[in-house]
Order: structure tokens, then C-alpha cells, then sequence
């Protein structure tokens, strides 16, 4: 398995290298415009995969989703969310705050995934990655209702609101298919830590289902961008000048402390 996932690396050999691998394949010929078809997921070691938290935390009781959704609503405060919701958005509300659920994160900003890539100083010593994904052509494969949807909307990525047109819940969407299937949606802006990361969220048809493992079936949907251990502070000390830290990740007091820890930690 890990040499066919090694068989889509790419291994870049300086911070330039970087920024144009991660826009590579950028320019769309019926717009004239770069306009990236790729989201990106960074890691601060190349060998983790790509793990949901309901994955790593509950292993393969899938019937723990039910009842982790399920108390969350029950005990949310009734100020902080609007008891009508979908049960998209308690699952997107739910992976926001910590919730074990399907979704994996990911962003449209390739500099939001090289920070997370670089922002672990006690990961310096192993290589970093950033995964790049089609989510286009992924959401392309999927069944009916989910492609009309799209097309209709002539969009490439689904909102809460086009997947609660067509899937009443979660279950809805595992049934649609016997075989594995992700899709990717934006969360809605309800907050500005998710405003600020730009980011998009991918899930499967099952609560146990393996994203990676998904994609080495299908290795034209994806590359990994390989980060040397020994360009990390470099790419660290530019996406800072860039400001891209914790403390524009994640507004507030707990974002600003973190950058500051970082920044002015000693190299050695």
C-alpha cells in the first residue's frame, strides 16, 4: 500500500518548487483564469494517512455515529445552534467542535495546508505532505441525485443546502451505492476560523470508510506533495512573514498564544 501511494509523490526541493507544485494544473483553458481543482490536506508527517477522527477514535463500531450525533444535539445549547437544522450541519457544527464524525478536513488554500504541514516544530525532524485531491472529478463519480444536483447548479462543490435538497441525512447517502463513494461540500461560514482556513470538508459512504485507501483505486484523482524535513523552518518562517499563522487560523486569544509560542521558539 505505501508504495502505491508513493508512486504520486512528488518531492520538492525548495520553496519556490513548492508554490508551483501545489498550483500546478491551475489554468482552465474555457475561463482563462488559474483556478485550482484540487483541495489540499497538510500533515507534518508524511507517513500519517488520511484518518477520520470517528476512524481513529470509535475503529469500525459504525453504530457509534448515530449515538454520537444523536447526544450532541441533545446536550448542544439551544443559543449556540438552531434546533431546526439539518443533520448536515449538526455533523458539520459537531466536526467544528471536536465531535468524533466521517468528515476530514480540507481547504482550498494550498498556504492553509503548508502551514499545517509546518506548524508542529517537534515534527521537524520527519518529512511533511500536503495531499492534493481532485474534487471535481471526485464529486463527478457520484450517483444519481448528488450529479444532477451539481449540474444544475453548475457547481463544483456541494453546499449544506444542495445536499439537503436531495439527502435527508447521512444513511441517505450510504444507500445510494454497494460501492465506496466521497464527496466533498463547503460548511457554512459560522465562524471565522472556518472562514479564514477556506475550507471544505470531504466524507464517504461509510463512517469507517478509509479515504486513502479509496484513493489508490483511483490514482489519477490524486498527488502528494512531499516537504524535506530540512525546508520546514524556511516554508515555516515565509507562510509567517505571509501571515499565515494560528493567529488568522484561529481568531481569538488560544490562536494568537499559539502563534506567539511558535514564532519565538529557539530553532535549536
Amino acid at each position: 500500500m505505501k508504495k502505491q501511494i508513493e508512486q504520486n509523490d512528488v518531492v520538492i526541493n525548495s520553496w519556490a518548487d513548492l508554490c508551483e507544485r501545489v498550483y500546478e494544473g491551475s489554468w482552465q483553458e474555457d475561463i482563462l483564469r488559474f483556478r485550482s481543482n484540487y483541495a489540499f490536506r497538510g500533515l507534518s508527517n508524511k507517513d500519517y494517512r488520511l484518518v477520520t477522527s470517528f476512524e481513529r477514535i470509535c475503529g469500525n463500531l459504525t453504530r457509534l455515529e448515530y449515538h454520537l450525533l444523536r447526544n450532541f444535539r441533545k446536550y448542544a445549547r439551544l443559543d449556540d445552534v438552531d434546533i431546526s437544522d439539518s443533520q448536515w450541519q449538526w455533523m458539520t457544527l459537531a466536526q467544528h467542535h471536536g465531535l468524533p464524525t466521517r468528515l476530514l478536513d480540507w481547504t482550498y488554500s494550498p498556504f492553509v495546508a503548508m502551514h499545517y504541514a509546518t506548524c508542529e516544530t517537534n515534527r521537524y525532524d520527519v518529512d511533511g505532505v500536503i495531499w492534493k485531491v481532485d474534487f471535481v472529478k471526485t464529486n463527478q463519480r457520484l450517483p444519481e441525485p448528488l450529479s444532477s444536483v451539481l449540474s444544475e447548479e453548475n457547481a463544483n462543490a456541494f453546499t449544506v443546502g444542495m445536499l439537503e435538497t436531495v439527502l435527508p441525512d447521512v444513511r441517505t447517502f450510504d444507500g445510494l451505492s454497494s460501492n465506496a463513494m466521497v464527496a466533498f461540500f463547503e460548511p457554512p461560514s459560522i465562524d471565522a476560523r472556518i472562514v479564514n482556513q477556506f475550507a471544505l470538508f470531504s466524507f464517504m459512504s461509510s463512517p469507517i470508510a478509509n479515504m486513502e485507501d479509496w484513493l489508490i483505486q483511483h490514482p489519477e484523482l490524486f498527488r502528494r506533495i512531499i516537504i524535506p524535513r530540512e525546508l520546514k523552518w524556511e516554508i515555516r518562517d515565509k507562510l509567517d512573514q505571509a501571515n499565515i499563522t494560528e493567529r488568522m487560523l484561529f481568531p481569538g486569544l488560544d490562536g494568537l498564544a499559539s502563534w506567539l509560542r511558535r514564532h519565538y521558539q529557539p530553532r535549536s
